[in-house]
């Protein structure tokens, strides 16, 4: 499997970033349609094949690293003029030289290879690490989210710098490359700069809940978004603060990462469920559903020695890859696809590597199994893997990400090794989120940084655990005893309804008052948007035991739990929109199905629609201050799906004088012929300032929309349902009509019409007079 994703790339890709699978041909930012800040991740710096360095070893291909280091060495340029991600660049290049060179030392050192190795990765490391620094030019610390690897921020050719905000994890993953960068080459600013960000991040937690928001500003320290979960945009933030105790051996670290896990265990962990709740308020859940990146937690809990909710939370994991092949990118409380989108990621890979670990139980050999196998089933392409645009229709998206040979194969090969079977001792290194492998001697390379200390946290006694205060070893705690973890799995054995339930599932209760009639609870609940189905008889015997509780009402969320019935008066169909390009030399010929939104303007109430010419937002994902509003002005916008929710694009949009928006999906290929319509939906917070109409294209109509913008100075539109486009053909109107017949010698009668149509009057004559 390796070898053809590993070999692909060196055949149809290299030295291009990364693997288009389906083309068969490298993707290389500027030739390939923009797909937003999904390719922040691309420096033209040979991306796959620097964070595939360490992987190589720890397979045993040793040939293929040293021709690797000397590719890298000889061809990787990182001076180029692109704008790119500072945490992606950092975990997965500044990451990946630094594994490159850890192993090219451990290899150089046991004779035989790399005797001619000089540690040029290191320096590159160094350069790099050079010229992501300037991201941390702010008032506050925390780092800009872009970089420009030749200019800089502040120099006008950056293209970058006007960033206001950053997520919690993209400021707070840095603290491992960084430090690991000034213990080997001896310069401690790197190291200096990656502490500060975590100290704010820390001084800036909630602290009534010591949880962190999702968003800040990196100027004010202000919290943008206040979600608190540990899925995307917090993730590694608290990985990095437990790896790095491990990593440095400062015990600071230690007292912050225990400090959030507690908070975290107290508001986010609803076994086997990880909610994401308020941070001020953090006994309230902010959405009802998770995103698969959360799915690393386990592994982590397993190196905090905290083992029953890793196996509950993996088990619940486990049967959504049974029910849907793999991960959906996000699913809901209720296990069913809320983003279909599977895009290779190996954090399941990863806490199931952690598991089999520290209990030896051979379940998770045979979860690994399954991994490997659909993998190989609906994923392998003749040009690699690729990405899965959509769980439930099984299409492929033209990808595959660099963490897929730096991470997915590392975490497989690692779970079926036994220990004498690899070339290194994993004991002597930390995997960092990107799982390049940094030694953990570096603690003892210098001394930790005396400014950095945080206030004692204290413990009481009796909320103390073994692993409060130490690194928990696997082998000494967790001695193998299979019967440990399939307790408490076959506790989550039914989730997801892949076999019978042995209980009734939970209903929720909503009190309402009770009338002499009966039936205001019903209308107080299908107004808040909740209709009322018959309960099954298991659910109806539960129900029973509740009668003597006066107006509480048993009901099912409908919307959640059961599909929804063609039939029903409650659903809401979603109306197709169209985008009707009638410029010229369109003239209206050219019609793409778009999807409407539940917020702005309403176009099934206007029946011309709404016209204008388009223009592209800057930045074209309007999650920052619109920089062309000058363009925008009286225009429609375009803007790319993606960083920010609808609503917070709509709402700068039409600030900056939009007359109408239509997105396009930054999922690649997508379109409404594979894929089923929706409506965009707001983000929580108040729409109706939101006036514009707004529309929404797959990707492959977007394509044909940008590529008409690109070829032609001025495009004009026409929003409007897809019904009522300019062309279409519409059905006669039945006009009625009143006849009235009378002889000409016949005195005409005034008479009251009976139908509110003309009248047709036809008068007869005789012919003989």
């Amino acid at each position: 499997m390796f070898d053809h994703a590993y070999g692909s790339y060196m055949k149809y890709a290299y030295p291009a970033d990364e693997l288009m699978p389906l083309s068969c041909r490298g993707r290389v930012r500027g030739q390939e349609p923009n797909r937003g800040d999904i390719d922040d991740s691309l420096g033209k710096f040979s991306l796959t094949l620097i964070d595939t360095l360490d992987t190589l070893v720890v397979l045993n291909k040793l040939d293929e690293f040293e021709s690797a280091v000397q590719k890298v060495v000889r061809d990787v340029r990182l001076d180029n003029d692109v704008v790119v991600s500072v945490f992606e660049t950092n975990i997965r290049v500044l990451g990946g030289l630094l594994g490159g060179h850890v192993m090219a030392e451990l290899l150089r050192q046991r004779g035989g290879r790399m005797q001619w190795y000089g540690g040029e990765l290191l320096h590159m490391a160094k350069d790099l690490g050079h010229r992501l620094l300037p991201a941390f030019n702010t008032t506050s610390g925390l780092p800009y989210p872009k970089v420009n690897l030749r200019y800089g921020i502040l120099n006008p050719l950056s293209r970058t710098g006007n960033e206001s905000d950053t997520c919690t994890a993209c400021a707070g993953t840095m603290i491992l490359e960084f430090a690991a960068l000034s213990r080997l080459s001896g310069d401690s600013v790197f190291e200096e700069h990656a502490r500060r960000a975590l100290d704010v991040l820390w001084e800036r937690r909630q602290r009534g809940s010591d949880l962190v928001g999702t968003v800040i500003n990196i100027h004010s320290g202000e919290w943008v978004r206040r979600d608190s979960g540990v899925g995307a945009g917090i993730d590694s933030y608290y990985e990095y603060l437990l790896k790095a105790y491990i990593l440095l051996g400062d015990r600071v670290f230690l007292q912050r990462f225990n400090t959030h896990y507690s908070a975290i265990m107290k508001y986010i962990s609803q076994p086997p469920l990880l909610l994401s709740v308020h941070m001020h308020n953090p006994t309230v859940s902010v959405h009802s559903w998770m995103d698969s990146l959360l799915a690393f937690f386990p592994g982590l809990q397993v190196l905090r020695g905290d083992l029953r909710p890793a196996i509950e939370t993996h088990e619940m994991l486990h049967q959504v890859t049974k029910q849907h092949k793999f991960l959906p990118e996000a699913f809901t409380t209720e296990f069913r696809v809320h983003w279909g989108q599977h895009l290779l990621r190996p954090e399941f890979a990863e806490s199931t590597y952690y598991l089999y670990k520290a209990t030896g139980d051979p379940h998770y050999l045979r979860v690994g199994q399954s991994i490997v196998e659909k993998l190989n089933a609906y994923t392998r392409v003749p040009c690699g893997f690729a990405a899965v645009q959509d769980v439930r229709t099984g299409t492929h998206e033209d990808r595959m990400d660099s963490f897929f040979l730096a991470e997915m194969f590392k975490y497989l090969y690692l779970l079926f090794s036994e220990k004498n079977q690899l070339p290194i001792d994993m004991d002597h290194y930390i995997l960092t989120t990107e799982a390049h492998l940094l030694p953990v001697s570096l603690s003892a390379a210098q001394p930790s940084c005396s400014t950095n200390r945080t206030e004692s946290v204290p413990v009481p006694p009796e909320d103390e655990d073994p692993f409060s205060h130490s690194c928990p070893s696997a082998e000494t705690l967790f001695p193998n005893n299979p019967a440990f973890a399939k307790t408490i799995r076959d506790g989550q054995r039914y989730l997801t309804g892949a076999g019978r339930l042995l209980h009734p599932p939970p209903v929720r209760e909503i009190d309402v008052p009770l009338h002499d009639n009966g039936m205001e609870p019903v209308a107080f609940l299908k107004s808040i948007g909740i209709s009322l189905s018959p309960l099954g008889d298991a659910a109806a015997a539960a129900a029973h035991a509740l009668k003597q509780h006066g107006g509480v009402y048993r009901v099912e969320l409908v919307a959640e739990v059961t599909p929804p019935s063609p039939s029903s008066e409650d659903q809401q169909e979603v109306v197709p929109h169209a985008v009707q390009l009638i410029s010229p030399p369109f003239l209206g010929r050219t019609v793409l199905t778009a999807g409407p939104a539940k917020f702005g303007m309403d176009l099934t109430r206007h029946e011309h629609g709404v016209k204008g010419s388009v223009v592209k937002s800057c930045p074209y994902s309007a999650c920052g201050p619109i920089e062309n509003t000058v363009e925008v002005n009286g225009r429609i916008a375009v803007s790319l799906r993606g960083d920010c929710t609808f609503a917070a694009k709509a709402r700068r949009l039409q600030e900056a004088g939009a007359v109408g928006v239509i997105f396009i999906d930054h999922h690649e290929g997508s379109s409404s012929d594979d894929s089923p319509l929706f409506q965009m939906v707001g983000d929580g917070g108040p729409t109706n300032a939101v006036t514009l109409p707004l529309v929404f294209l797959f990707n492959r109509e977007g394509a044909v929309l940008t590529a008409a913008m690109e070829t032609h100075r001025n495009v004009d539109v026409l929003l409007l349902p897809k019904d009522r486009q300019l062309g279409r053909d519409r059905p006669d109107k039945m006009v009625s009509v009143n006849l009235k017949l009378r002889l000409a010698e016949e005195v005409e009668v005034e008479e009251e019409e009976e139908g509110g149509g003309p009248t047709l009057e036809l008068i007869l004559e005789n012919p003989e007079e």
